[in-house]
């Protein structure tokens, strides 16, 4: 493997751990209501459990309230269960064939919480990162050592590996601010 390589694929990993560090975030919930808080929700659906979204359009009603429409009329009470278990702390309302799904304000004290959470969630990508540009940095290593690579090439490499790092642990901390902002907004 040449050192472009070894560049590009830890340059694509570190970007797929920036979209799994988004895809976190997501999850994360604010004061706001959002329908993607929803998808880690399992419901039973003929004896295996699937998804919410696989048996039910999950939408936005207004600024605080998710609606759920389930696509099969007996699905209602299951998918209810199933939002009410899940360890979101959500009391969801059935409204004929509509299931409403209010989100209850933070307090201070939750909020404060969530940012940890995030906070935990920035910190562990960050870790993801640097151990990327510590596996990128040994395979130069051994290309060197293997004689396949000068030494100078090495101190370039070094270098191009830790501005992408860089690169990447900055918009880490952007995406952790910028969601730390929206969980203690009011």
């Amino acid at each position: 493997m040449s050192i472009s390589e070894i560049k590009k694929v830890m340059e694509t990993k570190m970007d797929q751990s920036i979209e799994a560090l988004k895809a976190n975030l997501s999850k994360i919930r604010t004061g706001r209501a959002n329908p993607s808080l929803l998808d880690a929700v399992q419901v039973e659906y003929y004896g295996s459990q699937v998804p919410l979204s696989q048996v039910a359009n999950v939408s936005l009603l207004d600024a605080r309230t998710i609606s759920v429409q389930p696509w099969e009329k007996g699905m209602g009470a299951k998918i209810e269960k199933a939002i009410r278990e899940s360890d979101l702390g959500l009391n969801p309302a059935s409204m004929g064939d509509l299931i409403r799904v209010p989100m209850p304000p933070m307090s201070e004290e939750r909020r404060k919480e969530m940012t940890k959470l995030v906070r935990n969630e920035g910190e562990n990508a960050k870790v993801a990162v640097r151990n990327l540009r510590r596996d990128a940095n040994e395979s130069v290593k051994k290309l060197v050592k293997d004689k396949l690579a000068s030494e100078d090439e090495q101190k370039r490499s070094e270098s191009d590996i830790q501005k992408h790092t860089d690169k990447h642990v900055a918009t880490i901390e952007q995406l952790v601010s910028a969601k730390e902002q929206e969980v203690m907004a009011v």
